[in-house]
Order: structure tokens, then C-alpha cells, then sequence
């Protein structure tokens, strides 16, 4: 039985990717104590297990996976990558410059110090820092042929060597590089819920956090107590800075003034979070049926920040229900939501999902930048072509002393991938790329990817690991810790950036998307994503080149 399922799943390679990708997301959700893999490391496990019964992934499809990834991680970088740099963001790329650099030099350094085979280096780079697109760029250097291998090396010996040196150091600095960031707070006597909220300016609101949350709930006034209070002391009793409240007054709109008091039998009407409808709230009378009062006040749009002038803004200032009569339902910066915050800034590509009116959601969509509602299609025309444009790119090299320096085709891709991200954040009508559609892109091509590292290196994973398991792994260690503890000194003592932004930023300097999970849950806060976010972009463009050049070493 068992023999005859491996012919049928050597025979039908389509099945054995899928059943690979499949069994990579179980595993990569199961949690012990809280912790789990993760999809990446739980396809590259799947991949690992076939791959030592010598099952292989064509490189034309680890390929298209390879494109759509790595253009997909310059297309989310786009927006903010070039703008960041004329910001205080600067601050981010140099943290990231740092990491970046530290890790590649000690990374070399183990390789010579421990005789480790070429291009050894590369996969412990990848691993120790958790950093795919290193391991991508690397490995693509190779099979391009933009890298010649040492004399004597075959080209498929030194891909071998990248990748099981990512597959062994891999798990450490996956689990390493949370337990760090968990521990290092309390070993440094940080506090970060109190930092977070510093940085709030005290306040931490609810926000609203979906749509499925929002609420919209009329109360004919009828408690006598609430009309002898002025207006403004019920704002600052009961307003949260984010819900919607309309006032009708004998079938008509009411906009009272400061010191105006409400009437009994006026018609309040809430739209907020479900958590604003407190108690207190509903003593201000009867709750009545709010259809009536809710004609044409709950569509719901995303609108994406693209004008300077309210780059730099914060959402206090922009004050979106009292001066446009929305609901902010949540905001999010490069795929991570960020917790709507009266101080917190807006930055060029950020989307906002709003609900309210219709055309109060038009005027704030002139305001801001563009709005999107229901978005469903791709501009696959320019994606197509983007990707095309980006492996020509590639292709073209110089000769700097003998040596064939090029973008290569990692560098190709991102590149393409920036600048059309950059382009649709100016132009948001040009290469529409719907956020489902592009974690699609970017998490399946990933995932292809990792399976065919996992095949390719499960082959000679239990040799390589008996002959130099010992000494990648230390290597990996190394490369792990020292440039999160480095990176936190300079990032403190030199950048000047705050304990909880700088957890943040340090975790994106390592593109490490579930150790991020793990600080904003000890901040209890979503301010560690804004520096997890300036860092991020930079990241990605830095390890990808990083990727390459290492294997000049």
C-alpha cells in the first residue's frame, strides 16, 4: 500500500506540491505552549520528509514561486521605501543596514573560522536571520549563473550546501530569535506597556478592529439629567475620538455648538465599536429601531493615503468622524494593522477601511487619496509585465575587475516590484494589486519556494547534519543573537529609538513577522508594528542584495 502511493505521488508532482503545502500548514499550526512554527518552517519540515525519500520539484516551478515572491515583497515595500528615506525613518535603514551587516560578517567569519563548504555561508545568513529572501537570492545567483561556483564545485553542490545550512539554522533562529525578544524586556527591566502608552500620549482607545464589530444603535433621549449637560462636557464624558454620533431633533439634523444641551426627544445615533455601548450610554434613554435613522450610513470602503498633505497627520488632527462623519474600522501599514491611535501619524500607502455615508466617504477619499470598494480584480497586465521587466533586469551585468556584478535576478524583481509599488502609491489607478491578492502572490510563491528548498535539501540533510550539524548550528546561535543584542545597543545608544519601537524595528530588521506577535502582546499594544513596519521595507531590499554578495566571500 505505502509502495504504491509512492509511485502515485512520484508520477503526479502536482499532487505531491499540494500535499506538501497541505501538510506544511499543519504542522506549522500546531502549538505547543503557545508557540507554533509557523507556514514557512511547517512547509519546509513537509518539504524536508519528501525530499529524503528523494522526491524533487522541478526548478521551473521553484522558480515562478521565486518570482512572485520576491516581486511581491518590492511591491509591498514600494510605497514606503522611498519615502521613508526623506522621513525621520532614516533612523529604521540604518538599524536595518546594521543587522544586516552584522549578521553577514559574522556569517563569513564562521564559515572561514569552521572550514564550512562553499556557500555554506549563504544558508546560515538565511537561517540565522530568518530572512527568505536572502536564502531566494542566494540560491538564484547560483542556478543564473550570475555566481560562479570555487574550481572543482559544481553549481547544484554549493545550492545543496545554501540550503540545508538554512535548513539546520533555520529552526533556531525562528524560535531563537522569539524567546530573545520575549526575554530581553524583563532582562533589561523595560517596561514596555508603559512605553507603548507613553508614546500613545497616555490613551489607549479601542479602535474598531472589523467591520464585523461595528455597531449602529439609536436612543430617543428621555433621561432628564443628560439635558442639563452642555455638549461639550458630553464629548469629553463619552466621546471616544473615533465614533460617529448623529443628532436629529424633529426629523432634522441637529449640529449643536459647545454650549447647545440636548432636548428630550431627540434621536441620538451611534455608529462605533460594539465595546463604546456602555451602560452610561444607553441611560440616555429608550434604544429605538436605528434603520430608520441609518438610511445610507454604513458603506464600507478602503481609502489609501497617497496626498502629502496629510502624510504626517495625525488622526486627531484629521479628526475623521467629526469632520467627515466616518468610522475608522482599523488601519494597516504594509499588511500590518496598527491600532488606531489620536497620535499616530499617517504615512504615504497606508489603508484605512472606514464606514459611514457614502458620500462623506467619497469627500474623505478626495482628501486622502483614493478610495477602493470592493476591489476584485488584479492589473494583471502590468503585474505580468512587471515581473517580465524585472527578469530582464536582471540579465544585464558589468565586469568590475574581472568579476560579472549585476543586479541578478533577485535584484531584478525587487526592483521592478518597488518601483511599481512606488508608482501605484502616485498613480493608485495603475498596477491594482488588491492586498487579498497580493498575500496570494506573496504567500504561495513563498511557500512553493520553501517546498522546493525543503525537497531539495531533505536529500542530504541527515549527512550533512552528522558530518557539520554541531558547527552550523553554533554558527547559527551566533548569527542569531549577536545582532539583535548589537542592533539594541545601537539602536538605544546611538539612533536614540524607543525600547518599544525599537523591539519592533528590530524584529523587521529580521523580517520576523511572529516574533513582532510577540512584542506587541507584551506591549499590549500596537505601536511596536510601527517600528517593525520602518524597518521591514528596508530589510527585505538589504538581505535580498545581501543574499547575493555573500557568496563573493
Amino acid at each position: 500500500m505505502l509502495i504504491q502511493a509512492y509511485h502515485i505521488l512520484q508520477k503526479q508532482p502536482v499532487l505531491t506540491l499540494f500535499l506538501i503545502l497541505g501538510l506544511g500548514y499543519l504542522i506549522g499550526g500546531l502549538k505547543v505552549r503557545g508557540f507554533s512554527l509557523g507556514s514557512v518552517a511547517g512547509v519546509l519540515f513537509a518539504g524536508l520528509f519528501f525530499g529524503h525519500f528523494g522526491f524533487k520539484m522541478s526548478p521551473g516551478a521553484q522558480s515562478v514561486g521565486f518570482a512572485l515572491f520576491i516581486f511581491s515583497v518590492g511591491y509591498q515595500a514600494g510605497p514606503r521605501f522611498f519615502d521613508v528615506l526623506m522621513e525621520d525613518g532614516v533612523r529604521y535603514f540604518f538599524l536595518a543596514l546594521f543587522i544586516a551587516a552584522t549578521g553577514f560578517s559574522l556569517s563569513v567569519l564562521a564559515a572561514k573560522l569552521l572550514d564550512l563548504a562553499p556557500g555554506t555561508a549563504a544558508g546560515i545568513l538565511a537561517g540565522g536571520l530568518t530572512s527568505s529572501p536572502t536564502l531566494a537570492a542566494a540560491q538564484e545567483a547560483i542556478r543564473s549563473g550570475n555566481m560562479t561556483p570555487p574550481a572543482g564545485v559544481s553549481a547544484e553542490v554549493v545550492i545543496g550546501n545554501i540550503t540545508t545550512g538554512y535548513a539546520i539554522t533555520y529552526i533556531f533562529g525562528l524560535a531563537g530569535l522569539i524567546a530573545i525578544i520575549k526575554l530581553l524586556p524583563g532582562f533589561l527591566g523595560i517596561d514596555l506597556v508603559q512605553e507603548a502608552r507613553k508614546l500613545e500620549g497616555g490613551e489607549s482607545p479601542a479602535g474598531s478592529g472589523s467591520v464585523a464589530e461595528v455597531a449602529m444603535r439609536a436612543y430617543r433621549v428621555t433621561n432628564e439629567k443628560y439635558t442639563r449637560i452642555p455638549a461639550h462636557e458630553l464629548r469629553q464624558r463619552f466621546w471616544d475620538g473615533f465614533a460617529v454620533v448623529r443628532i436629529e431633533r424633529e426629523g432634522e439634523l441637529l449640529r449643536p455648538g459647545p454650549d447647545d444641551f440636548l432636548q428630550l426627544g431627540d434621536v441620538v445615533t451611534i455608529l462605533g465599536n460594539i465595546n463604546y455601548f456602555t451602560d452610561e450610554i444607553r441611560e440616555l434613554g429608550e434604544e429605538i429601531t436605528a434603520e430608520r435613522c441609518s438610511r445610507g450610513m454604513t458603506d464600507t470602503a478602503q481609502v489609501i493615503v497617497t496626498h502629502k498633505d496629510v502624510v504626517g497627520k495625525t488622526l486627531s488632527e484629521l479628526n475623521l468622524a467629526g469632520n467627515f462623519g466616518v468610522l475608522l474600522v482599523d488601519i494597516k501599514r504594509m499588511r500590518i494593522p496598527l491600532k488606531p491611535a489620536p497620535a499616530l501619524q499617517l504615512k504615504k500607502g497606508d489603508i484605512l477601511t472606514v464606514t459611514g455615508p457614502a458620500d462623506h466617504i467619497d469627500l474623505l477619499g478626495t482628501k486622502l487619496g483614493v478610495i477602493e470598494r470592493d476591489i476584485a480584480e488584479t492589473d494583471m497586465l502590468t503585474f505580468a509585465f512587471g515581473i517580465a521587466a524585472g527578469s530582464v533586469l536582471g540579465l544585464f551585468s558589468v565586469k568590475i575587475g574581472g568579476i560579472s556584478v549585476g543586479l541578478g535576478s533577485a535584484g531584478g524583481l525587487l526592483t521592478a516590484g518597488l518601483v511599481i509599488g512606488f508608482l501605484r502609491s502616485v498613480r493608485p489607478t495603475f498596477g491594482r494589486l488588491p492586498d487579498a491578492a497580493r498575500w496570494v502572490f506573496m504567500e504561495f510563491g513563498l511557500l512553493i519556494f520553501m517546498a522546493g528548498v525543503g525537497l531539495r535539501a531533505g536529500g542530504d540533510i541527515v549527512e550533512t547534519f552528522l558530518q557539520a550539524g554541531p558547527k552550523l548550528m553554533l554558527a547559527g546561535v551566533v548569527v542569531t543573537i549577536t545582532p539583535v543584542a548589537l542592533g539594541y545597543v545601537f539602536g538605544r545608544r546611538v539612533l536614540k529609538i524607543p525600547a518599544v519601537l525599537l523591539l519592533g524595528a528590530i524584529t523587521g530588521s529580521m523580517t520576523s513577522g511572529a516574533s513582532l506577535s510577540v512584542v506587541t502582546k507584551e506591549a499590549k499594544s500596537s505601536v511596536p508594528a510601527l517600528g517593525y513596519t520602518g524597518a521591514y521595507a528596508f530589510a527585505n531590499v538589504l538581505l535580498t542584495i545581501a543574499g547575493s554578495v555573500i557568496l563573493f566571500f
